[in-house]
């Protein structure tokens, strides 16, 4: 038990949900404060200042980290697991730790980007979410590593979830009239919880193990190619038709389709995350805006009902796989994701913002962030603010629907390869 990873992700998933809905209405109220004094009032004007403040965020915490955690990763190969943990939680601590200055001291929000640098250059999310995997696929079998990654990312969720339940009762208590004074004291606690448990509780899992699953793993690699690819097998049938020029052949097609496949799946893979990603950017400033117009609770709950979809999704998949293969699996979970944001553009009420979340049940969240794509959206929210805000929503659905031509191709040259040997026979 000592080896088990899921108290720390549970633990650092409470307090960045902490930290995420903080730093939402920390820089909400602070614009609210700013414009009310210099007698701009208009809540576009709100809307475009917390989308600024969001853009150089997000280039900053998501570029920053490339360099580190590509270091972290070659730490982690040398065993030294428990470095490639530490190092990324070190920066969330800091990054909460100045809000909390912040909050407290009433400093410019802008004073924000420095710690976004720090936990970028500690690897940020990147390296640390690599490290858990990599993590808890060592310390599991080859029969149950499925499994066992299956419930990490279930944990991940269901934290997610309750902290991002109870973070918008948490921030509305104020100390000296600063609210989210507590909520980020919460989220240090947190954070430090982790460090203690990495430091003393955790233990390596031994490298006897991780050895003897590489072999398995290795030999079961072998011979899945080993039926994959057609071999030059000196058979009789193989004989009578002449097989060396036509394995020969057939091994150049089956090199040629799989890098086309590869090209596919790539392709489909980047335009799905980046609608994801952009949604889940533009979301943020669309729920503070009318006619929504949410507080800290229900911003909390907003967040809640997006963590729902890790659940949700282990269970549709463990549903649906019994009469779906994974293609269809995969198809199934994007159509899912587009009718829910495509809601999302017309959302004028509150229920139809959780409609949109269970609409995205098979969400396939993969990938690393697309920070181009994450700026472009936000500027296209930000263009159309006046006229239509939901607009950006309806450009999101439309790449999201561009990114089911590739695996739909895949889907029918499988359904046509496995045609053709019965209309043979």
């Amino acid at each position: 038990m000592r080896t088990w990873i899921e108290p720390v992700v549970a633990g650092s998933q409470l307090a960045g949900c902490f930290y995420d809905t903080g730093l939402l209405l920390v820089v909400k109220n602070y614009y609210n404060q700013t414009n009310t004094l210099s007698n701009s009032s208009s809540e576009d004007v709100l809307q475009k200042s917390i989308s600024n403040f969001y853009i150089i965020y997000n280039l900053i915490i998501r570029l920053t980290p490339l360099p580190s955690a590509y270091i972290l990763a070659k730490i982690g190969d040398t065993g030294k697991r428990k470095i490639t943990l530490c190092v990324p939680l070190v920066g969330f601590f800091i990054s909460s730790l100045c809000l909390l200055f912040v909050t407290l001291w009433d400093l410019p929000i802008k004073v924000m980007f420095g710690p976004a640098v720090f936990n970028g250059l500690c690897g940020w999310f990147i390296a640390y979410w690599s490290s858990v995997m990599a993590w808890a696929s060592l310390d599991s079998s080859t029969m149950r590593r499925s499994l066992r990654l299956v419930i990490t990312e279930c944990t991940f969720g269901l934290a997610g979830f309750i902290g991002s339940l109870i973070s918008g009762h948490i921030f509305i208590y104020q100390v000296d009239n600063h609210p989210g004074i507590i909520l980020m004291c919460c989220s240090l606690a947190s954070y430090a919880f982790c460090h203690l448990y990495i430091i003393f509780i955790l233990k390596t899992p031994h490298c006897e193990i991780i050895k003897k699953e590489e072999i398995i793993s290795e030999s079961a690699v072998d011979q899945a190619e080993d039926q994959a690819v057609p071999q030059e097998v000196p058979t009789e049938r193989s004989r009578l038709i002449n097989s060396s020029k036509e394995i020969a052949s057939l091994k150049k097609t089956y090199v040629f389709s799989s890098k086309v496949t590869i090209f596919l799946l790539f392709l489909s893979a980047t335009l799905y995350n980046s609608a994801v990603n952009g949604a889940e950017d533009v979301i943020n400033f669309f729920m503070l805006k009318k006619p929504l117009s949410w507080g800290p609770v229900e911003v909390g709950y907003g967040n809640a009902a997006a963590y729902m979809i890790f659940v949700t999704s282990f269970l549709g998949v463990f549903v649906f796989s019994r009469c779906l293969q994974d293609l269809s699996l995969v198809i199934f979970g994007m159509f899912s994701f587009l009718a829910g944001i495509l809601i999302m553009a017309f959302v004028r009420w509150t229920y139809l913002y959780y409609i949109g979340k269970v609409f995205a049940v098979l969400q396939i969240i993969i990938g690393v962030v697309s920070v181009a794509t994450s700026t472009a959206y936000i500027a296209i929210y930000q263009v159309t603010l006046d006229w239509f805000s939901g607009f950006s929503f309806i450009v999101i659905s439309i790449v999201a629907f561009i990114s089911f031509i590739p695996i739909s191709f895949i889907a029918w040259q499988t359904y046509a390869r496995k045609e053709s040997p019965a209309t043979q026979g």
